[in-house]
């Protein structure tokens, strides 16, 4: 990918850039992965990085159109994969009517500027101007047509859609259209510092607009950047779903118990826990990098924990142990823990309108893997929490082989009590489900 040649305030930049964010996704990196990199190898300011990301995401929510698009107006697959990426997102901002982010005849010029500026691909330009034009000509017909593939119509792939159909035979289009959207900005309050009503005022007083939607959630009116929220970097508030927010609540924590949130990272649940009570908790996670998040949370809330690296499948079960990094043996000092937070490993259907790359990195068998894994997961934590304790299966899946079969399978196999828990939440088109479509069980142990 070639920058040399474009200024780095254009629109051609940022088409290049996001055009290679999307290529990588299509060879399997996460979109927050690829944006790294692409960003690693560029000198772009902070706003046109802002524009990549931002072409890349609208690009993700709309990509199943844009895929149908240009096979229907190409004679072969554009390669290399950074010409089809480019092509991917001129079609996606092109086919956006309502408030489009540019002007459409802006879009067709720069993404044939930034094609002939790489040589990798300038042969093309001739093509990428003539497809684009051709779109704006015919845009209703070639829509319509388009929508007629379920890929273009929805956005996910067809098993996706299958799934999702069969979970949610009432509500699975809301589902999907929702998760098509860019989501709110949900913010946490945290008590120990302001109450929400002095948090609102604050938000007001710099010309913010705000509501409360759950005991300590706010949702802001437009989302922000983090380093534009009042009083974020003092820990007065974390930015999470209003879902989310709804874990640490249900494990009824008092003073001095020993509480661990498995699988902890990135840690925003892992700090909630630390707000609500005085209590010693054990972050647990695989990845020693992802431990590193945590810590910077912790640090900026002022807040306290042990973080550790670990695999949740095993401590209580030494003999688990040999198929395991022996990096990750040992971390259980033995003492049984009050409370358990398991926030498993899952598909991550339930977070898609967050990361929309999601659905296109994820296969059909997926599931049913990660459902084995959990469940493993599951059963090594149950032996080490306390007789009366209780452990919180959180997944931020809509599948029901992650959560509700998830939850059933694992109090028959455990003999576990299920307390009163929220369930399968969904997220639909109403603001009342405006969240993500987490699922939550309560156990208590006999």
């Amino acid at each position: 990918m070639n920058f040399s040649t474009l200024k780095t305030e254009s629109l051609a930049y940022a088409l290049l850039g996001a055009g290679q964010a999307i290529a990588m996704v299509r060879d399997g990196a996460s979109l927050p992965q690829a944006l790294s990199q692409v960003f690693a190898q560029s000198a772009a300011p902070a706003a046109t990085r802002g524009a990549i990301q931002d072409i890349a995401y609208r690009t993700m929510r709309s990509v199943g159109l844009a895929e149908v698009l240009i096979a229907a107006l190409t004679s072969k697959a554009p390669e290399p994969s950074l010409l089809h990426g480019l092509l991917c997102c001129a079609l996606s901002l092109l086919a956006e009517v309502d408030k489009p982010a540019y002007d459409h005849f802006t879009v067709v010029d720069q993404a044939v500027t930034a094609t002939a500026s790489d040589f990798n691909i300038a042969h093309a330009k001739g093509m990428v101007n003539a497809v684009l034009r051709r779109f704006l000509r015919e845009r209703d017909t070639l829509t319509t047509e388009a929508n007629k593939n379920p890929l273009a119509l929805w956005n996910y792939p067809v098993w996706w859609i299958d799934q999702m159909q069969a979970a949610y035979p009432q509500d699975w289009q809301a589902i999907l259209t929702r998760g098509n959207q860019p989501p709110p900005l949900t913010l946490r309050v945290n008590q120990r510092k302001i109450s929400v009503q002095k948090y609102l005022q604050l938000l007001s007083e710099n010309n913010i607009g705000a509501r409360q939607i759950g005991p300590v959630a706010v949702r802001l009116d437009k989302p922000l950047p983090v380093n534009q929220i009042p009083g974020f970097e003092d820990g007065l508030a974390s930015v999470q779903d209003a879902a989310a927010q709804l874990a640490a609540p249900l494990l009824d924590l008092q003073d001095g118990m020993r509480v661990l949130d498995a699988c902890a990272a990135p840690g925003g649940k892992t700090c909630h826990l630390l707000e609500l009570a005085d209590v010693t908790v054990t972050a647990l996670d695989h990845d020693a990098k992802r431990l590193q998040r945590i810590a910077q949370n912790l640090q900026r809330l002022q807040l306290n924990a042990t973080l550790q690296v670990g695999d949740a499948r095993i401590g209580a079960h030494p003999d688990n142990s040999e198929s395991v990094s022996s990096t990750t043996n040992g971390w259980w000092d033995g003492q049984q823990f009050d409370r358990i937070l398991a926030d498993v490993p899952c598909t991550a259907s339930g977070i898609v309108r967050r990361h929309p790359d999601i659905r296109w990195l994820r296969r059909g068998t997926d599931t049913d893997q990660l459902a084995t894994l959990s469940a493993d997961i599951l059963d090594n934590l149950w032996q080490m929490l306390r007789p009366d304790g209780k452990l919180l299966l959180v997944t931020c899946s809509l599948w029901p082989q992650e959560s509700e079969a998830q939850a059933v399978a694992f109090a028959q196999r455990n003999q576990a009590i299920r307390l009163t828990a929220p369930g399968q939440l969904i997220p639909t088109m109403s603001d009342e489900q405006d969240h993500d479509g987490l699922f939550y069980a309560l156990f208590q142990k006999a």
